[in-house]
């Protein structure tokens, strides 16, 4: 599996079949200053309806677009929804979340969108066991740093990328990926967009993988 961070929360998931997905693309307005996203994608997933991540008409091909909580299987990859929400206040604030379960060479990997609040009980089995998470650590509109490490101790996944943190391309009022850094050991910053992972090579800790946004 070939994971792609572009930036933000957008995120290219291509297998051997070279299927692709992208994640919560982005439209490069109001403080989004990566460049446009210009992939093309047999899937494309939204977790919530802002324009920072449902910016579909900048994916190329005709993907198959998936919004909702629900269980399907396209073009051989498994995908399912986990409800959530964008706040502390059962979407009060900002609405709903969706976390998006994917199957893919036999990993199970989740993208966790804008996830605004430390995972309940039931929301944890539904998600179940996880290979590869997708987590936001910035803060403000999303979990910050320290509710990021409660809910990866909750989802305890083998492989973490960190995403949706402040850099130099993004004007939003967040935290830099190093804050989350703080206090964590097996760290590894692959000086990459991509990383390439296959399941008998998943690590037996927990490893933390930083990539660099490809669209900066």
């Amino acid at each position: 599996m070939l994971i792609r961070y572009m930036g933000h929360s957008a995120f290219l998931i291509k297998n051997k079949e070279d299927i692709r997905i992208v994640t919560d693309p982005y439209s490069p307005t109001q403080g989004v200053n990566y460049k446009p996203i210009k992939e093309e994608a047999e899937i494309v997933t939204i977790s919530h309806e802002h324009w920072d991540h449902n910016a579909v008409d900048y994916v190329k091909g005709n993907p198959s677009v998936i919004k909702k909580v629900d269980k399907r299987e396209v073009r051989g990859i498994k995908i399912r929804g986990v409800s959530t929400f964008h706040d502390t206040s059962e979407g009060k604030e900002r609405g709903k979340n969706i976390i998006f379960i994917f199957e893919i060479e036999g990993m199970r990997l989740c993208h966790l969108g804008d996830l605004g609040h430390v995972l309940n009980n039931e929301q944890i089995s539904q998600i179940g066991d996880i290979d590869i998470c997708l987590i936001p650590v910035g803060g403000t509109f999303t979990i910050g740093p320290e509710e990021a490490k409660k809910v990866l101790d909750a989802i305890n996944p083998k492989i973490v990328i960190p995403m949706h943190f402040k850099t130099p391309s993004l004007d939003f009022p967040i935290a830099k990926v190093d804050d989350f850094l703080k206090g964590i050991d097996n760290v590894v910053r692959v000086n990459s967009s991509d990383y390439e992972i296959e399941k008998d090579k998943l690590p037996t800790q927990r490893e933390i993988i930083v990539l660099n946004p490809a669209m900066s």
